[in-house]
């Protein structure tokens, strides 16, 4: 194939590019989503009213639209961090491509990395029919949700750099896998009530745009409840940690969780207490990113898939064989 033989031609990454590499991926993919919520609290979710055009017959802002210029450069600014965010994707791509040429096995790592472009490319989408559905809010919160999975694979990506390709051997019992499922579940769940929280509040991205008819507060209950269950179900697998007798290395993930669910929690109330400040808005989605690159990690710390094999190239017999 023309393009493997492109890649093979370029120097192969070294462990620490592929390492930066693997943090950029996880850096972009929550980045797009905090950036995100900067456009929703300054009002500017129709800063761009098209898509993909800014505005009728232009790509870019026009300052005689009749729109605030301010609102059509943020949201023109985050449409072009898209762009960025692609050329990282396949930077992503090309990297674990370039391994696998010297270390076949490798192609877990590759269809990880491909689901950084194809995700990216998803997003666009999402968020060109949010515009055009004039930021409904059940649109921008399936806008923001479709980035969780993203992230959650950009740290799988960045694990996958660092680790072999074996069969995955749980590290904890599977009682305790099964409640590190659990985990992840209710932390999506969590992320879907913030949703309704803020599409029943004061930042919806326009003035104009349709918000939840529902008590905020009950909502907002519904969220803080269901953290207290994933704080709980972190205690029960911290008890299962115990009973085995686990590495210090998951300890060390297992606490970071535990400092950023709290944190953010805890960030939440005071925003709650506070009316729902614009700049703590940001900063919660912030904290929603890293609890899970936190649990992400947590969970690829509990498995163990051997030694890796591809931090530096094969001989060149054995490429060339």
């Amino acid at each position: 194939m023309p393009f493997t033989s492109l890649v093979a031609r370029l120097p192969f990454p070294s462990a620490s590019v592929q390492r930066a590499v693997g943090i950029a991926a996880v850096l972009a993919q929550a980045l797009i989503g905090v950036t995100g919520s900067i456009v929703r609290v300054t009002g500017s979710g129709l800063g761009c009213p098209t898509w993909p055009e800014c505005v009728a017959g232009s790509l870019v802002p026009k300052h005689d639209s009749g729109i605030d210029a301010l609102n059509q450069w943020i949201e023109f600014g985050n449409r072009l961090l898209t762009g960025v965010i692609i050329v990282v994707a396949a930077i992503a791509v090309v990297t674990a491509w370039r391994v696998q040429i010297d270390h076949p096995g490798r192609k877990r790592l590759v269809k990880l990395a491909w689901t950084m472009p194809g995700g990216v490319v998803l997003q666009a989408v999402v968020g060109g029919l949010t515009v055009l559905a004039k930021l409904e809010w059940w649109t921008v919160a399936i806008h923001f949700l479709a980035t969780t999975p993203l992230v959650w694979l950009a740290v799988l990506l960045l694990r996958a750099f660092r680790e072999g390709d074996e069969p995955a051997r749980p590290l904890v019992p599977s009682s305790g896998r099964t409640v590190l499922v659990l985990l992840a579940a209710v932390m999506w769940l969590v992320l879907a009530a913030g949703t309704t929280v803020t599409g029943a509040g004061p930042h919806s991205g326009d003035l104009n745009t349709h918000r939840l008819d529902a008590p905020v507060e009950a909502l907002a209950q519904v969220h803080g409840g269901l953290l207290v269950l994933y704080l709980l179900l972190l205690a029960v697998f911290g008890l299962q940690l115990l009973r085995i007798g686990a590495p210090k290395s998951l300890w060390r993930r297992y606490t970071v969780v535990w400092v950023v669910a709290v944190a953010q929690g805890g960030l939440g109330s005071l925003q709650y207490a506070l009316g729902v400040p614009e700049a703590m808005v940001s900063f919660h989605v912030l904290g929603a990113m890293a609890v899970i690159i936190a649990t992400a990690s947590l969970w690829t710390g509990s498995r163990d898939r051997g030694p890796v094999t591809s931090l530096t190239a094969a001989p060149r017999e054995l490429t060339a064989a």
